[in-house]
């Protein structure tokens, strides 16, 4: 019996999170040990974990890092670690050596540091896997590369590294112990080896694994939308942090509005954002037509429901929301930023469009003015995921070398 240890940092309601548990259920308990240390010891999906996999955390909080509960957990979190062996010492430097470079760049990203922490002052095991896997960057890549005994190690990268804040330094190269690397998309591959060209042999694409029966069935459980609105509905589904940029869509809702178009705008999420996106709302008088009603468990009904979906971001590595939208044959619209073009046609499947206001109410329009092309995109993509590959393979093969 081979065994697989999973590490992840939190297991959130998010995209690498859903993904990480279609990838468990692909794994044939029968041949494989499948043991998973969640690094922060949170996060609501944690129920949806398969049932022969063995939890490592023995203290788990299922509050989501996004509520006021689950930040109070956090907090305890990194200060636990910050103190257990004597880790704010040892990291001290490097602590101070990164928020200098940021701070000198203009850009402070607090979490970005604080993985080193976690990973630095979390539990170890004694035991020794076939195969090690981080599934996410940074906190878990740390933890793996350096706490893990496993006969191969490999990480996976979602997002466009550079992007998203990551740094060689600040990573302290640790992609370069790995046995293996996999990116979710083309475009990821691309920008991280542009940071790592060393790494290329050893660098494939992974795509996300989906069950596109299983989420038209989902999609036909629960109530979704439950109001009598008779208007045009929009969707999003994302998590309200900068990466997101909700207040370009908030800006574009509201050339939307003064167009006379009778709509409005669900985004389905939580994040640190909310206050200043909701501030923006009122601003603009918005407050009944763009809706923060927070993460829902299932957002399928949803996303069934919904007249056009919209997912306009900063950046992307290969988005959940949108495969799952596309299976549900939502018309789609997509800002034109690495990831997102990649999971689009323009003009087949769905419309690309510049990430301001304009460009963002211009795609909007342009699907709302025209039904049969709505319906002819919403078709395309429908079938976009049927023929998808499943790359589990590519993983298992790691242990026979």
């Amino acid at each position: 019996m081979r065994k697989i240890l999973f590490v992840i940092n939190t297991m959130g309601q998010a995209g690498a999170e859903t993904a990480l548990l279609e990838l468990l259920r692909n794994i044939d308990p029968s041949e494989n040990e499948i043991h998973l240390f969640v690094l922060m010891g949170q996060g609501e999906m944690i129920s949806k974990v398969p049932d022969y996999v063995k939890v490592l955390n023995t203290a788990y909080d299922e509050h989501s890092v996004l509520s006021a509960e689950g930040k109070k957990g956090l907090k305890k979190t990194v200060l636990k670690s910050m103190f257990r062996r004597g880790t704010v010492f040892t990291l001290l430097p490097y602590l101070l050596k990164h928020s200098f470079r940021m701070v000198k760049a203009g850009k402070l990203l607090p979490d970005k540091l604080l993985w080193r922490v976690l990973s630095q002052g979390a539990d170890r095991f004694e035991e020794e896997y076939d195969l090690a896997v981080a599934y996410l960057e940074g906190g878990s890549t740390y933890y793996v590369t350096d706490h893990v005994k496993a006969k191969r190690k490999c990480a996976f990268v979602h997002v466009d590294y550079a992007q998203a804040g990551y740094t060689r330094d600040l990573d302290r190269e640790c992609y370069l112990k790995l046995d293996q690397v996999f990116t979710v998309s083309d475009e990821v591959k691309t920008a991280f080896l542009k940071a790592y060209p060393e790494c290329g042999e050893k660098t494939a694409v992974f795509r996300n694994l989906l069950n596109p029966a299983g989420i038209r069935a989902k999609a036909l459980e629960g109530e979704g939308f439950t109001d009598d609105y008779d208007g045009v509905r929009i969707l999003s589904v994302g998590r309200l942090t900068t990466q997101k940029a909700f207040e370009v869509s908030i800006e574009a809702m509201k050339m939307v509005k003064d167009a006379g178009v009778k709509a409005r705008w669900t985004v389905l999420g939580e994040g640190d954002q909310r206050k200043f996106l909701e501030e923006r709302i009122q601003a603009l008088g918005l407050t009944e037509d763009f809706l923060l009603p927070g993460a829902v468990s299932n957002p399928y009904p949803y996303m069934k429901q919904a007249d056009l979906y919209v997912h306009a971001s900063r950046f992307e590595g290969k988005s959940i929301a949108i495969q799952e939208a596309q299976i549900l044959g939502r018309p789609i619209l997509v800002s034109d930023c690495s990831g997102n073009r990649e999971q689009v046609i323009q003009g087949v499947d769905g419309l690309l469009c510049d990430f301001t206001p304009e460009g963002i109410y211009g795609g909007i329009m342009e699907l709302l003015e025209d039904p049969e092309k709505r319906e002819r995109m919403a078709q395309a993509a429908y079938m976009k995921n049927e023929a998808a590959g499943n790359d589990v393979h590519l993983l298992l093969s790691l242990m026979e070398g």
